[in-house]
């Protein structure tokens, strides 16, 4: 049975990706997914199989109330907009879950970014392996969850926690952040500054993959 829903389109800083935005929660809580491809979609979110159908998408990101898309360069936004905005409203008026599970956290690859995430912000490569607990994460955690994702997540992305590293917290950048031409700025003028101005030993804030 159909049900009324509202959806609106926002743009987003980075040029590749727009956010649109419904009136009623897509996944539960603070969970977020992001799908590189079509393949990685299925058995955890519907929406997202059906967004990747459309031949310029390369990227879904869900959080909260919205879905951020990301295109290819083939087409510009103000061709597809309008159409995305109908077409997301449509499916959500018929189905009630956008996220049946949220998926495990994906490392961003080539096609994950096809405007370059890794040259764009200068990141830089963690392997997960080498990663070891500090005990500085969780208060690097909580300043990033009480100042930085809101801002991010009105942008349409993420920006997650990887590890701290001799001064140097490692961050993923996902959703409309990665890739995006300004995060180097918003790495440097906006998280670096206020973990530094926080925390002592922290030094510099950089993106990894």
């Amino acid at each position: 049975m159909s049900q009324p829903v509202s959806v609106y389109a926002e743009m987003t800083p980075n040029p590749e990706v727009m956010k649109f935005v419904a009136d009623r929660p897509l996944i539960e809580g603070a969970a977020q997914a992001e799908f590189i491809s079509k393949a990685a979609t299925v058995g955890y979110s519907s929406l997202a199989e059906e967004l990747f159908n459309f031949p310029f998408v390369t990227g879904v990101f869900i959080s909260g109330t919205f879905v951020s898309v990301t295109k290819d360069d083939t087409i510009g936004w103000e061709m597809i907009t309008m159409q995305m905005r109908e077409y997301i409203q449509g499916w959500l008026s018929e189905h009630d879950t956008a996220v049946e599970q949220v998926p495990p956290l994906q490392a961003p690859t080539e096609s994950a970014s096809p405007s370059g995430a890794a040259d764009s912000t200068g990141a830089v490569t963690l392997d997960d392996a080498d990663i070891v607990p500090t005990e500085h994460d969780d208060a690097i955690k909580a300043l990033l969850e009480e100042f930085v994702r809101p801002a991010v997540e009105a942008d349409g992305g993420a920006i997650d926690f990887r590890a701290f590293v001799e001064g140097t917290v490692h961050v993923r950048l996902r959703g409309a952040c990665a890739g995006c031409p300004s995060s180097t700025a918003t790495l440097k003028d906006g998280i670096e500054r206020l973990l530094t101005s926080k925390l002592d030993v922290v030094e510099s804030v950089v993106a990894s993959v």
